[in-house]
């Protein structure tokens, strides 16, 4: 079960949703930069179950403890940096009614299709949206040290039960534009109970999700995320370029089931001359006028705003009774799933995105640098 992503910055998740505790082992971290704690546990709160209404009960601390990596000062040694999470607050004995009988739209037939039945079935195993927590340890350090050399990265709820938020400002690479954008990057920072820009939207998709709850159902949702600071150049061609690998490293989240860059499927409906992104002379620099492009073009950055946006689907263990099979007796089977479940993945895979994408935007810088202009 290959659980790696990365080429020169590599992170490895392990754990499953109620053995002992869950992890990661990053390696690749350039040595000498201090790892504040503190922004770190932050960080991984906004991640944390139970802090929503319609998120799971489930009390989790989400507390990494790092084993290894850092030096007594706090600064990464160059050594794989490795940190466990533990489990607090498993209930497997609320799942016995799906050891036999596979959840539809979550992987447990599948994972019986491949390991026979040898799989951890409970809380969804090495499946379960508890790996995202090991991301965030890994992505949490890869956006403090990203932010060091200028680069931010900020995603929200643009789209949830339907209702949308208002969206970045990051397909006009124009200075007023920009400077929207890093306003709209600035109010999410501030630690918003919703991560939406526009309150009154976050208002609304509460109360979809809400309702969606009280239903014993679940909703998606799109997450809509920015790098900004990323300087032209880096990146490499084909199969290594910067969609490839955010791409790669976001299908790692459980439930995306789609990503589009810049304009994405909108531009299969416009025309070059409408599609295309104007180049300009800007403070010496040459730079795209617009950003259809989502800062990437060829798999290498141009400067512009690193854009894109992935479609989460609706959480799949909901308790309305569902047709399945038990695969014992290979004889049709209803099922309504019992324990501890959120409402809809999206808000809180906000954080979850923001970690991969830091993790190959840095793996970027790092295996395909910018190269300077002579």
């Amino acid at each position: 079960m290959p659980s790696t992503f990365g080429t020169t910055l590599k992170v490895t998740v392990f754990g499953q949703s109620h053995s002992a505790g869950v992890g990661c082992v990053v390696e690749g971290l350039p040595s000498g930069f201090v790892v504040d704690q503190e922004r770190l546990a932050a960080f991984m709160a906004r991640r944390a179950p139970g802090s929503a209404p319609w998120t799971t009960p489930r009390k989790e601390k989400d507390a990494p403890r790092i084993l290894s990596g850092l030096n007594p000062d706090g600064r990464t040694c160059g050594a794989p940096l490795a940190a466990v999470i533990e489990n607090t607050n498993t209930r497997s004995q609320d799942y016995g009614n799906i050891m036999g009988v596979p959840r539809p739209g979550h992987a447990d037939f599948t994972a019986w299709a491949k390991w026979h039945g040898e799989q951890d079935i409970p809380g969804g195993g090495h499946f379960s949206g508890r790996l995202t927590g090991p991301l965030c340890v890994a992505g949490g350090i890869c956006l403090q040290w990203l932010e060091a050399r200028g680069i931010r990265v900020s995603a929200h709820v643009a789209e949830c039960a339907g209702v949308a938020d208002e969206p970045f400002c990051a397909l006009d690479n124009s200075a007023a534009s920009n400077a929207r954008l890093a306003a709209q990057m600035d109010a999410l920072a501030d630690g918003r109970d919703f991560p939406a820009i526009d309150a009154a939207a976050a208002e609304f998709m509460t109360c979809a999700i809400m309702a969606a709850k009280a239903d014993d159902d679940s909703v998606g949702g799109i997450i809509e995320c920015v790098a900004t600071g990323l300087p032209a150049g880096v990146g490499s061609p084909m199969f290594d370029g910067l969609e490839n690998t955010l791409a790669y490293a976001v299908f790692g989240i459980p439930s995306v089931k789609g990503i589009e860059f810049g304009g994405g499927f909108a531009a299969a409906r416009l025309r070059g001359s409408e599609n295309n992104d104007p180049y300009e002379v800007r403070d010496g620099a040459c730079v795209p006028r617009t950003n259809n492009a989502g800062g990437i073009l060829g798999g290498i950055s141009t400067g512009a705003p690193l854009h894109f946006r992935c479609a989460l689907k609706p959480i799949s263990s909901i308790g309305i009774e569902q047709d399945s099979v038990d695969l014992a007796a290979m004889e049709p089977a209803r099922l309504a799933v019992r324990g501890r479940h959120d409402a809809t993945a999206v808000t809180r895979a906000v954080p979850v995105v923001e970690a991969v994408a830091a993790c190959a935007i840095a793996d970027a810088l790092l295996t395909w640098p910018a190269d300077p202009i002579n």
